[in-house]
Formats: C-alpha cells, sequence, structure tokens
C-alpha cells in the first residue's frame, strides 16, 4: 500500500513566503517610482520621497491581497477568472470616481493631465489615485503573470522600461535611488526566475548555494552601473516628437492651457521639458521677449497682464513686415531730435553740447529667426514673435496676414473675424527677421553723461515741452518728409502715454515695508535711475543667493519671502523680486518672459543657423524704465557660470551615489566571503566554552552546515555524504551524537576534544576540495 505523505498547513511558513516574495516587492519598486514622478511639486523632494513611500505602502497591501486571488486563480481557472473579473470592476469603479472628483473645478481632463507635463499642472489628488489605480492593476498582473505563470524575460524587460519612459516622456531625470533599486531589483528577480536547459551540461544549483554569489553581482552591477563614466550624449528627438505628434489633441492641449496665458507663476521655469523652440542666425547671445506682465499678487504669487500688456498701438497695414519698435537710442533719440529742433528747448534742458555733437549710436545688427514648432511636430505656432532686446524693427517675416505690436513692444500674431479682432498665432515653420541695437549704449561716458543730464531735469515738464515741440514740427509736414522723424514720434507718443500712467502700471509694490526699506537700503547714495537699477542687480549676486531648479516653494512663499527669508528659486523669483525692489525706488518695472539665445551648434536644421533656443532657454527678467533712454531689460538672475545650485545631472548624481554603493559593496563582499572563515574561528573558540555534549551536538550541526546537509539526514548519512564531499572521516563524532543524543550517555574532555579535532579536519578537508573546484568562499 502506498503511503500518502500529508503536510500541516503552517501560517508562519505561508507569511513569509508570500510577505518576501520578490515579484511583490519589485512591484512596489516600479510603482513607487512611478508614484515619485506624480507628486506634489510645489513642495520639496523629501516630501515627494515621503509621498511615494506612502505609495509604496498601498502598493505593497494591495499587491499582497491581489497576488493571493492570483495564487486562487492558478488553481481555479474558471472560478478564478470570474475573481479576476470583479477584482477588475472594483478598480474601474474606483478608477471611475477619482477621475470624476479629479474633473471638478479643474480646467482639464484625466488624459490630458496624464499626457501634459506635471511641471505644468496643478497637482491633483483624485487624479493622482486615479493613476495609481489603474497602473497598479496593471502592473500587479503582468509582473506575476510573467514571473509565477509564464516566464518571459523580454515581457519583464518591457515592464522594466515602462517607469523610464514615463519620465523619459517629460525630460525628467528619475531620483538616483530610483534607477539602482529598479536596475538590481530588475537583475535579481531575473536571476531569481531564470530558466535552465535541462541537459547533461546543466548543474542546477539550490538557491541557498547561490544567494551569496548573486547578491555579489547585484551589488557589482549596481557600483560599476553607477560610476562607469557614460559618454555625453545630446539626443536628436525630433522624429519621435514628430512621431507622437496628434494634432487635434495638441490643439486642444494648446488652447486649455492658454486659457493661462494672461498670468504666469514662473513653473514653466521648474519644467525638465527640452523641445527646439527657434533656430536663429545672431552675431551673438540675445535675450527674446515673448510677453510682459504688470500687475503682482503677493497672495498668489502671480503676474497678471493688464492693458499696459495687451494693449496694441500698432498693427502692419499691408499684412505683413516691416514694423518699427524702437528708436536706435530709444528715448534718447527723442530727446536729442527735439534739442536739435528747437535751440531754445536745447538751452532750456542744458542738451545744447549733445545737440550739436551728438551720441555714441550703439551699432545696428540684425537676426534671422526660424520657428521649429512644425519640425517638432506641433500643429500650432506660438503667439508672439521672438522680439530680440534692444529691437528697432521688425524687418521680415514670412506671415502674410495682421499683427500687431503691444506697448510693451511685443508683437503678435491677429485675424479680423466679422470685423472684430481676435488673437491668431503664427505659422509652425515662420521666419523672422529684426534689426536691433547692440547692448553698448551706457558704456559710453557721453551717453551716461547724458543721461545724467536728463535726470536733473523735471521729467514731467521735459515730456510735455518734449511733445510741445514734435507737435509744432509735426503740422509742419517734417513727418511726411522725414521718416525717421514719424517712427520717434511714433515712438514718443506711445512711450509719453504709458509714462503717464505709471502710477497705475509700473510703480505698484503692494506697499510692502520691509520691500520698501531694502530699495532705499541699496539704493542710497545713488544719482541716476541707472545706477540705482546696477545696485539692485548686483544686491542678489552679493548676499548669498541660490539658482536652484530643484527647490520647490511652500504653499503661500511669494516673492517678499525670496528676497528675506529663502532665497532661494529660479529666474521667476529673482525678476520678481528685482521689479518689486525697483518700484519700491521709484523706478518703473515690468516683469518679462522669453527666453535666453546662449547656445550655438554649426549642425541645425536650418543650414545657415548658428544659434539655438529650445524650451529649457525660457527665461523671466525685468525691464526697467531709465529715465532719459526708456525701457531697458537687467539680469538679476545668478546661473550657470556665476553660482548655481541646480541638482547635478543625473550621470554625476549615479557617479557620487555610485562611490558610496561601490564602497558599501565591496565591504558587503568582503565580509561574505571572509564570514565562513570567520565563522569557522569563533566556533572553535566558542567550543572551548561548551560542555561536551553541547560541542558533539554543536559540531554535527556545524559540519552539516559547512557540507550544505540538510539536517533529515541521519548521523550515519551524514558521515557518508562528508566522505564523499571531501574524503574527510567524522565516524568518531558521528557515534559520540548518536551516544550522548539518543543514548543519553556521558561523555568527558577527551570525547569532546576528539569531536573538535575530527571538525576541525572536515572543515580544512572541505575548504581543499573547494579549492580544487575553484570555489574559495567557504
Amino acid at each position: 500500500m502506498n503511503e500518502i505523505k500529508k503536510t500541516n498547513f503552517s501560517l508562519r511558513t505561508f507569511l513569509l513566503k508570500t510577505l518576501l516574495d520578490p515579484v511583490l516587492w519589485y512591484t512596489v519598486l516600479i510603482m513607487s517610482a512611478l508614484m515619485f514622478h506624480y507628486r506634489d511639486r510645489v513642495k520639496d523632494d523629501t516630501d515627494g520621497y515621503f509621498f511615494s513611500a506612502c505609495w509604496g505602502i498601498a502598493t505593497y497591501i494591495i499587491g499582497w491581497l491581489m497576488f493571493r486571488v492570483f495564487d486562487y486563480m492558478q488553481k481555479h481557472h474558471i472560478i478564478g477568472f470570474g475573481i479576476y473579473a470583479a477584482l477588475v470592476a472594483v478598480f474601474g469603479f474606483g478608477i471611475r470616481v477619482s477621475i470624476n472628483n479629479g474633473i471638478e473645478n479643474y480646467p482639464i481632463s484625466w488624459m490630458l493631465w496624464f499626457l501634459t507635463p506635471q511641471d505644468s499642472v496643478e497637482y491633483n489628488k483624485w487624479y493622482t489615485i486615479g493613476f495609481f489605480l489603474l497602473f497598479l492593476l496593471f502592473m500587479a498582473s503582468v509582473i506575476y503573470y510573467f514571473t509565477h505563470v509564464r516566464y518571459r524575460i523580454f515581457m519583464n524587460f518591457l515592464i522594466f522600461i515602462i517607469p523610464f519612459a514615463i519620465y523619459g516622456k517629460e525630460y525628467e531625470k528619475m531620483p538616483t535611488l530610483f534607477i539602482i533599486f529598479l536596475a538590481v531589483g530588475y537583475i535579481l528577480l531575473m536571476v531569481y526566475y531564470r530558466q535552465l536547459k535541462d541537459d547533461e551540461t546543466t548543474e542546477f544549483v539550490h538557491r541557498k548555494r547561490s544567494w551569496k554569489v548573486i547578491a555579489a553581482y547585484a551589488m557589482a552591477f549596481a557600483s560599476i552601473a553607477a560610476i562607469f563614466p557614460k559618454p555625453k550624449v545630446n539626443a536628436d528627438r525630433t522624429y519621435i516628437e514628430t512621431l507622437i505628434n496628434a494634432e487635434q489633441l495638441t490643439d486642444k492641449l494648446v488652447d486649455i492651457l492658454n486659457v493661462f496665458r494672461d498670468t504666469s507663476s514662473g513653473q514653466q521655469f521648474r519644467s525638465n521639458q527640452n523641445w527646439a523652440v527657434y533656430d536663429a542666425v545672431s552675431d551673438g547671445p540675445l535675450r527674446i521677449k515673448t510677453k510682459t506682465f504688470s500687475s503682482y499678487d503677493y497672495e498668489k504669487d502671480e503676474w497678471k497682464a493688464k492693458e499696459s500688456d495687451n494693449y496694441f498701438y500698432d498693427r502692419t497695414e499691408a499684412y505683413s513686415a516691416p514694423m518699427n519698435i524702437s528708436p536706435v537710442m530709444g528715448m534718447a533719440d527723442v530727446f536729442l531730435e527735439a534739442a536739435r529742433l528747437d535751440s531754445g528747448y536745447a538751452e532750456e534742458f542744458g542738451l545744447t553740447e549733445y545737440a550739436e555733437k551728438g551720441l555714441d549710436t550703439p551699432e545696428i545688427k540684425h537676426v534671422k529667426f526660424y520657428s521649429m514648432s512644425g519640425v517638432v511636430g506641433y500643429a500650432s505656432g506660438a503667439e508672439t514673435a521672438p522680439v530680440p532686446q534692444f529691437a528697432i524693427k521688425m524687418t521680415d517675416c514670412s506671415r502674410k496676414g495682421l499683427m500687431f505690436r503691444y506697448h510693451s513692444g511685443v508683437i503678435s500674431a491677429a485675424k479680423d473675424v466679422d470685423e472684430k479682432i481676435r488673437m491668431d498665432t503664427f505659422a509652425t515653420t515662420e521666419r523672422f527677421e529684426f534689426d536691433y541695437s547692440d547692448d553698448s549704449f551706457f558704456d559710453s561716458p557721453t551717453n551716461r553723461s547724458f543721461i545724467e543730464q536728463i535726470n536733473k531735469a523735471d521729467y514731467d515738464k521735459l515730456l510735455e515741452r518734449t511733445e510741445e515741440v514734435l507737435n509744432a514740427n509735426y503740422k509742419d509736414g517734417l513727418a511726411e518728409s522725414d521718416e525717421n522723424f514719424n517712427a520717434i514720434c511714433d515712438y514718443f507718443f506711445e512711450q509719453n502715454y504709458l509714462y503717464n500712467n505709471v502710477e497705475s502700471f509700473f510703480l505698484d509694490y503692494g506697499n510692502n515695508a520691509r520691500i520698501k526699506e531694502l530699495a532705499d537700503k541699496i539704493t542710497a547714495g545713488c544719482e541716476t535711475e541707472y545706477e540705482k537699477a546696477l545696485k539692485l542687480e548686483q544686491y542678489f549676486y552679493n548676499n548669498d543667493y541660490k539658482y536652484d531648479l530643484g527647490y520647490r516653494k511652500k504653499k503661500g512663499e511669494n516673492a517678499e519671502n525670496f528676497i528675506f527669508d529663502t532665497k532661494t528659486g529660479v529666474c521667476y523669483e529673482y525678476a520678481t523680486s528685482m521689479v518689486l525692489l525697483a518700484r519700491a525706488a521709484g523706478i518703473p518695472a515690468r516683469y518679462c518672459e522669453g527666453y535666453n539665445m546662449t547656445k550655438k551648434s554649426n549642425e541645425l536644421t536650418f543650414k545657415d543657423a548658428n544659434y539655438y533656443v529650445t524650451s529649457q532657454d525660457a527665461h523671466g527678467f525685468p525691464e526697467l524704465y531709465i529715465k532719459g533712454y526708456g525701457w531697458i531689460s537687467f539680469e538679476p538672475t545668478i546661473t550657470d557660470e556665476v553660482i548655481e545650485t541646480k541638482k547635478g545631472s543625473a550621470t554625476e548624481m549615479l557617479s557620487k551615489a555610485g562611490l558610496v554603493i561601490l564602497l558599501i559593496g565591496l565591504l558587503a563582499v568582503l565580509f561574505l566571503f571572509v564570514y565562513p572563515w570567520l565563522s569557522h574561528k569563533i566556533f572553535v573558540l566558542r567550543s572551548k566554552k561548551r560542555s561536551p555534549k553541547e560541542l558533539v551536538m554543536a559540531v554535527m550541526h556545524r559540519i552539516c552546515k559547512v557540507y550544505d546537509i540538510e539536517n533529515v539526514n541521519t548521523s550515519h548519512e551524514v558521515c557518508g555524504l562528508v566522505h564523499e564531499a571531501s574524503g574527510a572521516d567524522i565516524e568518531e563524532t558521528a557515534r559520540l551524537f548518536d551516544r550522548t543524543v539518543y543514548g543519553e550517555k556521558p561523555i568527558g574532555e577527551y570525547e569532546k576534544q576528539r569531536a573538535l579535532e575530527e571538525y576541525i579536519r572536515a572543515y580544512e578537508a572541505f575548504r581543499e576540495s573547494r579549492k580544487r573546484k575553484g570555489i574559495t568562499n567557504r
């Protein structure tokens, strides 16, 4: 009769096996990495790691329950499938409820939220829960299936790269720890569930005997992968961006997100997005302006566009360029022209010498911009043109349609709809050309002396008299015969309108006493507004301010906190703070956004281009109105070569972490290989304190452990296995073991010493046998 062997259920064994399931832990790693990406970007990264850890715990608990359902499915296919269908329904219900709650008072749908860069949208708790439920159901199902049920290394690799794809779609660097843990976890999982070909050349090794080698390999892999030098690759993603372009989706995204185009909180400057914006033909680096804002909200830490930013002054009559923007020397040209036309005016304001000799005119340069929107696959172009600093005129543009120039100098596309003007966008392949003046006006002592003379006058009276002189000559027909005079008049009347409304447009700093006190302290002793502006600009360089793209402002933080407390931020905080300080010092100022064009290349899409602009060049900067000159931009932001505390690249961080991991790994590997010898020595030393009976029992157990013999064998069987493995003879120890354990007969110190010596000989024989086989870690 065959004997049926029954095994009793052990709760301890069951929990230990399922709670330590490497597949479950790998799923936790995957989900933790994904959820870190969808953290609240307003909070700092420390909060983000805590956020990720909480979702990791949730994954562990829910995932454990799901895996028990999957275990049941393997044994009961039909009923199990029904249970899995119910599980999917429960998750589906949770996802639907989360999305429905998330869309309330939120401007975009879940799908658009998922596709939109997280740096560009506000955190949505319910959308995040929906994402978690959806991806947990998917990840847990496929990871379990392709490990526990049907092992497929290629499918596991595809699962492994999903988190990297999620981060990669937004050009975000995955935190170093996640990269290392995921890579090591993937390798260990693949080794744990390896498949070996069962033939005469294959030797199957018990996992207990291989874990040290596997662990050592994983540690070595993590260390080498982290610190090994990697080539720096500038990837051309143009083809990929073109492939994933969906025009209707892009248009919808643009329409939805453009609802916020009249406000700015600077969030775009913290984004990791990096796509091509413009190729350019230029004589040198440029600052580009695309938008201005005049009203700052302390409570929301947000700029808003007002009438001075959005009200247009000029338009293209022939539905094409050219379009005047400013005289070469701004308001200096206006005052100089008035002094030349009216000697009484020149004498009244002390400008006679300058009217006769003139000023040092900056060099006029030319720049050409090519829009890259069409190249990277966008369905629509920008609303505004890339206007360079100190722009004089838009000399040409490929657009054959209506364009407007705002009071701020920004040029926008527009269209007539039922005899009403509506905003439009430029073409995705638009070309823009501008004349602009070199940034050298204030380098000239003559020009600075002219500005100082202007600052001595009553500026309101100066503007009033200038208007009288220009109007008198305008009526005499000078505008019809002198195109330059006409352009100067247009520019003056526009700027005069802005200055007459300066109190409501450009001097509001919220009456903040701390900012006013600091502005007065910084500018004390300055004679001109230009000197004050330079002092304000230099203040940020000399007072330990730090530029940090990774810094996340806490809720309620604003420019005041940046100036006096945190001193950490990006260009948005620097520019906002300088605008407010300038206003507090009595200098009209506005906040501007655009790009810093500094990158050169000889291998660009457009063959004649030598500079290029990407989304990572987006920049915020202040413009101040300097009496006698007009609007001029400044650069208070401390970046790049000055002082940049931006977190290192993923490669640099991996290298630093790799050094630590390598050190820990070397110590761990050293311990793994030294431990057998060390434990042997400790065992021998401790044996001297044991009683004879304890020593004999300990020796037998120790020999079984060293030779990896299961404790189900008899002492006689152990003797045979030891002799077969190394040739050692432990018959005396086996006899003493049976005598003292089963016979309960006492033994003395002599037998104790014999057993210990036999163990030592067995241990040394085992090591010799391992050396002959090329194995030295025991």
